[in-house]
């Protein structure tokens, strides 16, 4: 069975995030001990919550995420846990995130309503083991007001529409992640960590 740490950043909605990957198959801890970290398969950034003060919980892990990076240990990503791994993020300024994927994370346009709450598609324009089982088009249940804008647009695995189309899923290496919650997103979102969780026993 893969062990799995979801990291606690001071952030909401752990302890759905762990069900849904103990659903999927794995064994699951929450922490933010490095060295629990260290010992895992496979590593979670989890989100609901703000940009500034998850990145400042997770200062004291940044060197060890980066050597994890190098070592290709799989990281997971989810909301806002995404929008950390990019350079930086304009929620309440400018603020550097890991940089681990190059790009900006922007507010979503003025003419939509913001938090965009709720279920909304993915357009899939590349391949990937995450949606094995997934058919494009599907719903997953979405809770922000930034999105991520990549550099490279290699990265970005599939698309949503919300005043802007703007990557829902991006790709880099041993780094996934999902702009959506796939643990809020029923069937389709449990295909997608329950293939996550296969990758790790592979």
């Amino acid at each position: 069975m893969p062990s799995i740490s979801v990291v606690d950043y001071g952030v909401g909605n752990l302890r759905s995030v762990k069900r849904g990957l103990e659903k999927s198959g794995a064994s699951v801890r929450i922490t933010h001990d490095s060295n629990e970290l260290e010992k895992s398969d496979a590593i979670v950034f989890p989100g609901v919550g703000a940009f500034a003060p998850a990145i400042k919980n997770l200062a004291a892990l940044s060197e060890a995420v980066r050597q994890w990076v190098k070592d290709g240990k799989p990281i997971l990503g989810i909301c806002l846990g995404l929008q950390l791994l990019f350079t930086r993020s304009n929620e309440g300024g400018s603020i550097n995130g890991l940089d681990l994927i190059q790009g900006e994370v922007v507010k979503l346009p003025s003419k939509v309503k913001t938090p965009q709450i709720g279920w909304n598609t993915i357009d899939i324009v590349q391949p990937s083991p995450l949606l094995d089982g997934v058919e494009n088009g599907s719903y997953v249940y979405f809770v922000h007001s930034y999105i991520p804008q990549p550099v490279d647009p290699q990265v970005t695995v599939a698309c949503t529409d919300y005043g802007v189309r703007f990557p829902s899923i991006v790709a880099k290496r041993n780094l996934l992640a999902t702009q959506f919650h796939p643990e809020k997103s029923g069937q389709v979102g449990s295909i997608m960590l329950k293939n996550f969780t296969k990758s790790l026993k592979g």
